[in-house]
């Protein structure tokens, strides 16, 4: 250790919100260049390159052949698949000295389809599927959390190529035993969810999510019934249409001072109707704007949502995909005088020609307390389908713990996690964009069915901390581990010295990597430093060695036990 490039750090960096960047820092396995940009030091690739083993190791045994493509990307592929524009301010985009345009790659899907595209021509080539373990780049308007979000960040992503749906299936399926084969042995405990495409396009997508407070992905699943899904993917269960002829008239009422929901329910209880309402009871309308990618105009969008719900970002987000969403600004109020903040209503919307999206449970027949589009005005009795009609509904509301399940098995259950890996059955879009077809048995030609499935490398390093650290310090499963044990010598006598060199060159003929605490420094530095940097298995060689014995501590479960001096080889090995 006395040789290790290493310096540890006793403070947590400002900048960390996290368990994993606050470790991983102070453990010095990574130091932050740039917001999102980090370096690896020694014991960091040690981890990281351990990780990449597993990964490889699963690729290859599900027959899957390594490649490896450019960081660096020109921009024809892209503008073919509409990505470079959908990507929007995401993309990395450079011009080289002769101006031509570049990206540094997000993801590499046009580079895989023009690489079989122009390797294979007959049925006899396929299946095949390829992978590379590659460093991608996003520009993350807010990278945080350490290496668990950054603009930098090393990936495997494998693609399969086949000639039909019943091939694709089988591909995807052979994918996702391989990740959980993957998982399990980096000692990573995952959830697999329902996903949305997003930008990558397709049909079928799970995500493999690894439950941690500190994850950014909200998923909720049913006890009953084993569904789970990621927020974005859940889809509301919508009631049953009522009779509208039954409903009492919409009527406009003065309601001062109520822009907020809480202010409206208050005052409309107030008004004597002959009932009391809720939240629940309200029409809350958003408004946002929204753009396609490389379009100059935004266009103006109506969500409504019940008034005891928020609007989820991320969902509505995810639902717009691929384009941009933004909240409305004080200009753009300003720019559109008929939205009065705070008292919006669908009338006034459909009379201005806005788009106007629901939440599925504004079905046709419900009634709502809802803005009259005028300052200190609300309708009461409103009615979808007889006084305003949406433009069609979509999912924005956020879903809550304890919503109804949309498979009808229950009560959902929250949860959050790190998105540790996605897959996806692409189908044709991108074999079609780019003209990747094969002639098939028939002599005609085939287009190629394609899947992707990501994994993050650099993640993983952050949530095998995140799921096993403790208050000490990092705690590495032995797959992942930088050395498989760390021996102190926890006094100045010689003698204990050589009998740690003995065990340390006895471990390491065994095959195992061992790192050798030889510092001239207190028992109490070395304790610290060894609970901090996580090696599995920690050797005392001290007093003890005086009865023939030294101590071995497994990390994980604190457990200790004497061990005599000859037998610690073995025993470790």
């Amino acid at each position: 250790m006395s040789g290790l490039f290493l310096r540890t750090l006793r403070e947590d960096p400002a900048d960390a919100e996290v368990v994993s960047h606050k470790l991983l820092v102070r453990a010095g396995y990574v130091r932050r260049v740039a917001p999102g940009i980090y370096s690896w030091l020694p014991l960091g690739m040690k981890v990281l390159r351990r990780v990449e083993a597993v990964i490889r190791e699963e690729m290859d045994a599900i027959g899957a052949q390594e490649v490896h493509f450019p960081a660096l990307l020109p921009r024809e592929p892209y503008e073919a698949t509409g990505r470079w524009t959908e990507y929007g301010d995401t993309l990395f985009r450079l011009k080289d000295r002769k101006k031509a345009d570049y990206l540094l790659g997000p993801t590499h899907e046009e580079l895989f389809t023009l690489m079989v595209k122009g390797e294979t021509s007959s049925y006899r080539d396929f299946p095949v599927t390829l992978y590379q373990v590659q460093t991608k780049y996003r520009d993350e308007e807010r990278p945080r959390a350490g290496i668990l979000r950054g603009r930098e960040f090393t990936m495997k992503d494998s693609y399969s190529f086949d000639l039909s749906d019943e091939g694709l299936k089988d591909s995807y399926d052979a994918h996702r035993v391989a990740y959980q084969r993957i998982f399990a042995r980096l000692g990573l405990e995952v959830q697999i969810v329902s996903a949305m495409s997003g930008a990558m396009g397709g049909s079928a997508s799970e995500e493999f999510l690894a439950p941690c407070d500190a994850g950014e992905d909200t998923y909720v699943r049913c006890p009953a019934t084993g569904f789970a899904a990621n927020v974005e993917a859940v889809t509301t269960p919508a009631p049953p249409e009522q009779p509208v002829d039954d409903k009492p008239e919409a009527v406009v009422h003065d309601t001062p001072d109520t822009p907020t929901i809480e202010t409206l329910v208050d005052h409309v209880n107030t008004l004597g109707l002959g009932r009391t309402f809720t939240a629940a009871d309200t029409l809350k309308n958003v408004m946002v704007k929204t753009r396609l990618p490389g379009a100059g105009e935004w266009t103006l969008l109506g969500v409504g949502v019940p008034g005891d719900r928020e609007v989820d970002m991320k969902r509505l987000e995810a639902a717009v995909a691929p384009a941009e969403v933004a909240l409305l600004e004080d200009a753009d109020f300003a720019a559109n005088p008929f939205l009065t903040k705070g008292y919006i209503g669908p009338v006034g919307l459909a009379k201005n020609g806005v788009r106007y999206l629901v939440d599925p449970r504004i079905v046709t027949g419900t009634a709502w307390v809802t803005g009259a589009d005028e300052e200190g005005r609300h309708v009461v009795d409103l009615v979808a389908g007889r006084d305003f009609t949406p433009d069609g509904t979509i999912e924005a509301a956020e879903v809550r713990e304890g919503d109804p399940s949309p498979d009808g098995g229950g009560p959902l259950v929250a949860a959050r996690g790190i998105e540790m890996g996605h897959i996806f059955q692409l189908g044709r879009k991108y074999a079609e964009a780019l003209g990747l077809t094969a002639l098939g048995a028939d002599g005609k030609p085939v287009t190629v069915t394609m899947g992707s499935y990501g994994v993050g490398v650099t993640r993983a390093v952050a949530a095998i901390t995140e799921q096993h650290a403790d208050e000490k310090g990092l705690v590495w499963p032995v797959e992942v581990a930088p050395y498989a044990a760390h021996i102190v010598i926890a006094g100045k006598d010689p003698a204990q010295a050589e009998a740690a060199t003995t065990i340390a060159d006895g471990l390491a003929a065994a095959g195992l990597e061992v790192l050798l605490d030889d510092r001239k420094a207190s028992p109490g530095v070395k304790f610290a430093d060894a609970e901090l940097l996580g090696m599995p298995t920690l050797v005392t060689v001290g007093r003890g060695l005086a009865h023939g014995v030294v101590e071995v501590t497994d990390r994980a479960s604190g457990e200790r036990r004497e061990v005599p001096l000859e037998d610690v080889v073995a025993a470790l090995s």
